[in-house]
């Protein structure tokens, strides 16, 4: 079943270097005065990024059953593993695929709810092409039925789909300008920023994963203007380094819309509208000051820090558990996915400058450690266990710290007085 439909082990392989490529990019950028990266946002796109992996692990939806169904009973099996003509042709299908599957997710609105995630990001960089989300596995696999009714080999599209994915990784980035002919066929820093842009000049364009023919073909391909910088992020801002949120921020906003609405023909239409369509006793004013703006409270060098941390610990866990994700049960994939996705959600709501958050991430710490020791939920055997049980250590020692910190400063204060 894992054969046929996930390309974990290609990404899980490529990880690695993608964690070496956004460090080279943070520091050329500061090498040549042009710094793309913000902590937050950074944060933000790396938990998404680990977070979205457990619904593969845990093998979310029906893509699985569904492919391997077709492939035993209604494949036309026109193609050979063996035929180098098949992986050419499976890599093109595929990309056609991704395109018309990319493309529709951004022009139907139920759709956008779970790919608007990638899209939140208003920094461009290495790093916002793991801004991933977690609920691609509802439909997504819509798309790629054909490959298999044609029958393309399992492992075959597993290999084109991970190629695909990965190639798209370069591609988030400022550094690279424009690449002359190759823009013509490919998808490129250039032309995939434009993809990325909220301007309405640049919005619904350039939606190939690795060819930008496809856009040229069917008229959605939209070259950058020299005079018409892209400003990235989404019409609607996030506003929130919570990766939970997220991933359901869209989906709130329709049913809030549904509830809202006082027409019953709108209370559909929200669900399956063009995504930019709201009903008119929703629609919400907006500043148009707030175009350029940001998401950027400020926040402690204490925050930073301890926030730092807990993403180098969220890499450790999340990758520990996808290198060596065959030797622990369903139930501990899933423990270890909700306990990174609570822990990335608080880490996210303290850089929101709530000093409450210290409290929430101690108190969690705390009887999330007495769980694993007294329940056993997950073996103390594995490494992301004993990396998981450091992490949090480490925040129960680095809250009662910052609390003691700040009650010794309380009272210097107060002896001055």
């Amino acid at each position: 079943m894992e054969v046929l439909t996930d390309k974990s082990i290609i990404i899980t392989l490529a990880v690695p270097a993608f964690f070496v490529l956004i460090i080279i990019e943070y520091f050329y950028g500061l090498f040549i005065g042009k710094n793309t990266y913000r902590l937050n946002d950074t944060l933000t796109s790396i938990s998404l990024g680990m977070i979205s992996r457990f619904p593969v692990m845990l093998n979310f939806g029906v893509q699985s059953a569904i492919f391997i169904y077709i492939s035993k009973y209604l494949s036309l099996g026109l193609l050979s593993v063996k035929n180098p003509f098949t992986w050419i042709a499976a890599f093109l299908l595929y990309d056609l695929s991704y395109y018309w599957m990319h493309r529709m997710h951004h022009e139907i609105k139920i759709l956008w709810a779970t790919h608007s995630v990638h899209h939140h990001g208003e920094d461009y960089n290495l790093a916002t092409a793991l801004r991933q989300t977690s609920t691609g596995w509802l439909w997504k696999w819509i798309f790629y039925t054909p490959m298999m009714l044609i029958g393309v080999p399992g492992e075959v599209f597993v290999t084109v789909a991970g190629i695909n994915l990965v190639y798209q990784f370069w591609v988030h980035t400022e550094h690279i300008g424009h690449l002359g002919f190759l823009e013509k066929i490919f998808i490129t820093p250039m032309n995939h920023g434009i993809h990325h842009a909220k301007n309405k000049e640049y919005i619904d364009a350039n939606y190939g994963g690795v060819f930008i023919i496809w856009d040229r073909m069917f008229g959605t391909y939209i070259a950058q203007r020299p005079d018409l910088k892209p400003v990235y992020g989404t019409a609607t801002p996030l506003n929130s380094w919570n990766p939970l949120w997220a991933n359901f921020q869209v989906f709130s906003i329709m049913v809030n819309d549904t509830i809202k609405t006082k027409s019953w023909r709108d209370k559909v239409r929200v669900w399956f509208s063009k995504t930019y369509w709201r009903p008119d006793d929703c629609i919400q004013e907006k500043n148009p000051d707030d175009f350029y703006k940001k998401f950027n409270p400020e926040i402690t060098s204490e925050i930073k820090i301890f926030s730092f941390v807990q993403m180098l610990f969220t890499i450790a866990v999340s990758g520990s558990v996808l290198t060596f994700v065959s030797s622990h049960a369903y139930n501990e994939i899933a423990a270890f996915g909700i306990i990174i996705v609570l822990i990335s959600s608080l880490t996210g709501y303290l850089m929101h400058a709530k000093v409450l958050a210290y409290r929430m991430i101690l108190f969690f710490s705390f009887f999330t450690i007495l769980g694993i020791y007294y329940f056993e939920f997950i073996s103390l055997e594995h490494l992301s266990t004993k990396l998981l049980l450091a992490q949090l250590y480490m925040n129960i020692l680095a809250v009662i710290a910052t609390y003691s910190m700040q009650s010794l400063q309380n009272v210097k204060i107060l002896g001055t007085k």
